[in-house]
């Protein structure tokens, strides 16, 4: 009997719902065999999954196929893990890989030199 990945990463209790599955498939976090992997794709035992959550890539082979919600201590006999350590949370480094926000020029609040330009120029004075 053939299951989804979204619904066994659902039974298998890595991602919470089925709806977070499905979206980290369509962001390309999850692959399988290697390949990237669409929702609707069919399991069957011995596929390797890599599912990268943050910083971390977990590692699963299939064991057992399931489509109906199980025990979290069952659902840990749907796989074998392979995943190296958790790493460390670091504040900062999460910082640091996050892109700059970037605004265009004239975009939200005005500086102290163009709030002063502007107060001169309501004034009549010529800027």
């Amino acid at each position: 009997m053939p299951v989804r990945l979204d619904k066994w990463l659902h039974v298998a209790c890595v991602f919470k719902t089925r709806t977070q599955g499905t979206h980290a498939v369509d962001l390309n976090r999850v692959r399988v065999n290697g390949q990237a992997a669409k929702p609707h794709r069919n399991l069957i035992p011995g596929d390797r999954i890599e599912v990268v959550q943050g910083d971390w890539t977990r590692v699963l082979v299939v064991k057992e196929l399931r489509d109906k919600p199980v025990s979290k201590e069952e659902a840990r006999t749907l796989y074998e893990d392979l995943s190296p350590p958790r790493p460390e949370s670091d504040p900062l480094k999460r910082l640091l890989m996050r892109p700059p926000a970037l605004r265009e020029r004239g975009a939200g609040r005005p500086t102290k030199k163009e709030r002063r330009d502007m107060e001169r120029w309501g004034e009549g004075e010529d800027v």
